[in-house]
């Protein structure tokens, strides 16, 4: 990614010089950045999506009005999902009604569970009544057996009423919860069709009009904050981990021009874009410039570090492992030199040599 400074300020440099391959340091102020392009957003700016296919019936909002959360923005046609929320919602009130203290299905299991039970008191009483006049050597044997297998039948008869009773219950309440989640799906179907904002906000493009055909996921509105702007930025990967909160930019848009814009860093996201080796970084304006226009590509410098009266040499004159070529005493030594920051053409020198050290320019390659 190219890296420049087009807001420098027109002061040059002068390196004094005796001959054509010397130079001396100079001073001035130095200004590390970094480079980062982007886009200006609107702040919580979002995108409207349509849910589902279909055509646009009505168009609830135009371009720069004020909306709210869960306004309507747009209809959908919905025949087929309201057809679908009538039916889901009749075989509720169905499912409802069976369930009731009115219900027709429980009223004739309670019956037979209370005509088994009547039936099985009777045979119970029969049988001991036999059973007693038997031990007092009254009746027959056979008439004693028949009554207490009719007992023994009538128990089971009572027992299985009673279960087929509480399965009723059961399936009825499970056909209640069905019908109960085919409303809520059925509903939310519906609800698909109109199309709300997400939260409060301007409109600025509404994207479909009144009788255009739509596609789930088509874009249809976008919504953001009408004033507050959102310069959202990609730093390379080899810079990312100089940005921090707090910093100044200093960024010009393509809509304006040459026109500098002051911003401050506030966000920096840790995830790297891996299509283009970036990470996003998020600013806002400062002092009383704001652009007005919305996703207009910026340049931006992001102020890393600055200095005034800086000792400097130009960026060509530094060797590997920061070290300089200077003449001394008549003899040409290679010396260390410690070095702070760095622009594109410049190199801040902190220590090894002076505004009187002569300084070997290296010939070029």
């Amino acid at each position: 990614m190219i890296r420049f400074l087009f807001f420098a300020t027109a002061v040059t440099v002068l390196f004094s010089c005796n001959n054509n391959n010397i130079i001396h340091p100079g001073r001035k102020k130095i200004i590390e950045t970094v480079y980062a392009s982007g886009k200006i957003m609107a702040d919580s700016e979002y995108t409207v999506y349509a849910l589902n296919a279909g055509t646009v019936i009505e168009k609830m909002v135009n371009e720069g009005d004020h909306i709210t959360a869960n306004q309507v923005i747009y209809r959908i046609n919905n025949s087929a999902p309201a057809a679908k929320l009538e039916a889901a919602n009749q075989a509720y009130s169905k499912a409802k009604q069976d369930l009731s203290p009115s219900s027709r299905i429980l009223a004739d299991a309670k019956i037979a569970l209370q005509n088994a039970e009547l039936k099985f008191g009777n045979d119970s009483l029969q049988y001991a009544r036999l059973k007693a006049l038997w031990a007092e050597n009254v009746g027959t044997k056979s008439a004693l057996d028949n009554a207490e297998l009719q007992c023994r039948t009538s128990l089971n008869q009572k027992l299985s009423t009673r279960e087929r009773y509480f399965s009723t219950v059961n399936d009825l309440t499970l056909s209640l919860k069905n019908a109960e989640s085919q409303v809520a799906s059925a509903q939310n179907d519906y609800n698909n069709y109109t199309i709300r904002a997400e939260r409060s906000g301007t409109v600025f493009q509404m994207l479909k009009e009144k009788g255009e055909a739509v596609k789930a996921n088509d874009a249809l509105a976008l919504v953001g904050k009408s004033t507050d702007r959102i310069i959202r930025l990609a730093v390379d990967q080899q810079d990312i981990n100089r940005v921090k909160p707090g910093q100044y930019v200093l960024l010009k848009t393509d809509a304006t021009g040459d026109k500098i814009y002051e911003a401050r860093v506030i966000r920096v996201y840790h995830t790297m874009n891996e299509s283009d080796q970036t990470f996003r970084v998020e600013a806002i304006f400062t002092g009383n410039t704001q652009q007005s226009f919305i996703h207009t590509s910026i340049e931006a410098n992001i102020i890393i570090s600055e200095k005034q009266n800086a000792l400097v040499v130009p960026s060509q004159v530094i060797l590997s492992g920061d070290s300089l070529k200077v003449k001394l005493d008549g003899k040409v030594k290679t010396i260390p030199v410690k070095t702070g920051i760095r622009t594109l053409n410049e190199v801040e020198v902190l220590d090894g040599v002076d505004e009187k050290s002569a300084i070997i320019i290296p010939p070029a390659k």
